[in-house]
């Protein structure tokens, strides 16, 4: 066990196109499942959970923004309408290391709805362009948009071919697209996830008739067999609980999406390498459970898997004691042959 993770800065790239990434997700892509992700690909593009802007100004930047340099490639992505405000994230984003910048487009939650940020900014493509302007100006990155295929009655084709025609006018080339619309009032951000139906041809027709563009697909995808298939007709896909429910199938990423040759990385030995990485947090004060969460589906699956998980919850707030359980843990299910 004990397998060492390469450099991993411009290896997401096939012909300076980032093909795979995990979704940013709220509660979910926060620096401990980046860490524990990079154990398992080195090439997939991760992302933070979607920061608001006035928090990137005003917040806790450490807290909101740290991040360990073995987590990269790795984007920022900003929630926010204030064109002057995205800018100065993209500015502090640079500073601090980020590989990309990318604007939500598509969240429908009831505080971003509140901000008129988020799919709301469909309805203002003028409003987007300006800011991917403004972050394009103040920073070096690439600025990337993560938008839905529209949202209520604005779910037309022309609609979204529209509001992507301005924002690449700004200089955007690459585009995250949400197969599903979103309803705005009546499902929640859960069943916004679910209940649209999912309209892949559109994405498809999307990037036929704008070639030039960049563009990855994203909603509904679970195995990196879909994965592949995307790939045939497009430029990338994000995969986003499916990688969270199942993180193992992100160390067959490298091989089967970018045919790098290297040995996959066993489940117990991606484990292992968590060990000092949680004693270093819980004596900065972390809770266990914070670190430790990213790992609870790594043998999902396996014999074991409810063991597994048993001794991951165990050990309370210790750190010490969690280290330990972790040890112990990781070598039962090596023992198993993981």
């Amino acid at each position: 066990m004990g397998v060492g993770v390469p450099e991993v800065e411009g290896t997401a790239l096939r012909g300076g196109v980032r093909l795979f990434s995990v979704a940013p997700m709220m509660d979910r892509t926060d620096r401990h499942f980046r860490y524990f992700a990079r154990r398992l690909t080195r090439r997939a593009l991760l992302y933070t959970e979607m920061v608001v802007g006035h928090a990137v100004l005003r917040g806790d930047r450490e807290r909101l923004l740290g991040f360990d340099p073995e987590e990269r490639p790795l984007a920022l992505q900003l929630g926010g309408d204030d064109p002057a405000m995205l800018a100065e994230c993209a500015r502090i984003a640079e500073g601090l290391g980020y590989d990309e910048v990318n604007l939500n487009v598509g969240c429908p939650s009831d505080r971003v709805q509140d901000g008129r940020f988020g799919v709301c900014l469909m309805a203002q493509p003028e409003r987007v362009a300006e800011a991917v302007a403004a972050m394009r100006a103040a920073a070096r990155l690439p600025v990337t948009v993560k938008h839905r295929i529209g949202f209520d009655d604005h779910d037309r084709y022309e609609d979204m071919l529209q509001f992507v025609d301005r924002v690449a006018a700004a200089g955007c080339d690459r585009f995250v697209v949400h197969a599903r619309k979103a309803w705005l009032r009546g499902l929640s951000p859960r069943e916004n996830r679910q209940v649209p139906p999912l309209r892949y041809d559109d994405v498809r027709k999307l990037k036929q008739e704008r070639g030039g563009l960049i563009i990855e697909v994203n909603g509904g995808i679970r195995s990196l067999d879909t994965a592949r298939e995307f790939l045939r007709e497009l430029d990338g896909v994000m995969l986003g609980r499916a990688a969270y429910d199942d993180p193992y199938l992100l160390a067959r990423v490298d091989a089967e999406l970018f045919g790098e040759d290297r040995p996959t990385v066993p489940r117990a030995a991606a484990a292992e390498q968590m060990i000092s990485y949680l004693e270093r947090w819980t004596a900065a004060g972390v809770r266990p459970s914070t670190v430790l969460r990213p790992l609870a589906n790594l043998f999902r699956g396996c014999i074991g898997a409810a063991d597994w998980r048993r001794r991951l919850g165990a050990p309370g707030a210790g750190g010490a004691a969690a280290a330990a359980a972790l040890r112990e843990a990781v070598a039962a299910m090596a023992d198993r042959g993981y």
